[in-house]
């Protein structure tokens, strides 16, 4: 009797102490054997079951309100300058001083994603050929094998993928050589597809630029897609665009100044060569700025997740320097 006694005040205080210990856990954010993941205790917790292969297929991802933006500095002359230091510049997002720079660094060696759009629509038939060795050129003088890529698509009334992503020289050569002229031009359907096609969906865990030379007379008479939105996709996709003229007349076109907004609402330049000599220029000149840039991260100031666009402005602290770069950005959207 005793013994029976002894074994139930046993049990009676087993089962209290495990009640006990369930309701500390459940409190303390435990329930059903399962952590309920808190700010207090999520770093506590994931450092816990680093170990557990089955707790390492739950992935935990924080947002970071982080903005990169690539510019580029020159002095009056056009020429650049590439020994400025943070302290050098303002900016503004979306008209208010960052809450914090993160980083801010000279970058000529990021990789580099590029897209080579060439008008071949009859309206660039005189040049056509020039263009298409001074484009070959630039890819082999650009491109670094195992590090950037580019891809070339020609474009009239349609858009023809010519080469895919490649580092391969080669190929890209034999992808731009192989376009023929004719036709109409969609120049806004091609910029528009280009940027959500092969650079929104781009997202890689590193750092790069992405880049569009635009090879074409900006005499769009075909596209189903408005400027506007050509535009607000290069924004969206982070692309910075730069524009080759084909126009030789010496007039400033309609055309001209499709280019000139294109490149300038992403960061980009345009380029009115005259002479055919100055086509190998214009592309060299791009290359040279491709390896000439900045890079700030910050955090902006009342930042929302709204999807609406928000202005960038940064500005030389020092006198007689001009600085090009992208307009603004498109906020997420949760």
């Amino acid at each position: 009797m005793k013994y029976t006694n002894w074994t139930l005040r046993l049990l009676t205080l087993l089962l209290a102490t495990f009640l006990s210990v369930g309701q500390s856990r459940a409190q303390s954010g435990y329930v059903s054997g399962a952590p309920r993941l808190s700010p207090d205790n999520a770093e506590a917790a994931a450092a816990e079951n680093a170990d557990d292969p089955q707790s390492a297929m739950i992935t935990l991802h924080a947002r970071v309100n982080e903005v990169n933006v690539l510019f580029i500095a020159t002095d009056k002359h056009g020429k650049f300058v590439r020994d400025l230091n943070q302290t050098d510049f303002s900016i503004l997002d979306d008209h208010k001083p960052p809450q914090a720079i993160l980083n801010f660094r000279r970058e000529t060696d990021l990789p580099l994603h590029m897209g080579l759009l060439v008008d071949v629509s009859g309206s660039v038939d005189g040049r056509f050929d020039f263009e298409q060795n001074a484009a070959t050129s630039f890819l082999q003088h650009t491109l670094r094998v195992g590090f950037d890529k580019a891809f070339v698509v020609g474009f009239n009334s349609h858009s023809l993928m010519a080469q895919d992503f490649t580092d391969n020289v080669q190929l890209l050569s034999v992808g731009v050589h192989k376009l023929h002229d004719g036709g109409g031009t969609a120049l806004y359907d091609a910029v528009y597809h280009a940027c959500k096609d092969k650079f929104l969906k781009d997202r890689p865990d590193h750092p790069l630029r992405k880049a569009i030379v635009i090879v074409s007379d900006g005499e769009d008479n075909q596209s189903e897609i408005s400027k506007a939105q050509a535009i607000e996709m290069a924004q969206r996709s982070e692309v910075i665009i730069y524009a080759i003229s084909t126009d030789d007349s010496g007039l400033v076109m309609r055309g001209d100044k499709v280019l000139q907004q294109l490149a300038e609402a992403t960061g980009g330049r345009a380029f009115f060569p005259f002479k055919m000599k100055d086509i190998t220029h214009s592309f060299a000149a791009i290359e040279d700025e491709l390896r000439s840039q900045y890079v700030v991260s910050y955090k902006p100031a009342n930042f929302d997740a709204d999807g609406r666009y928000r202005s960038i402005e940064i500005s030389s602290l020092k006198k007689d320097l001009q600085v090009r770069a992208r307009k603004g950005y498109f906020a997420p959207q949760q």
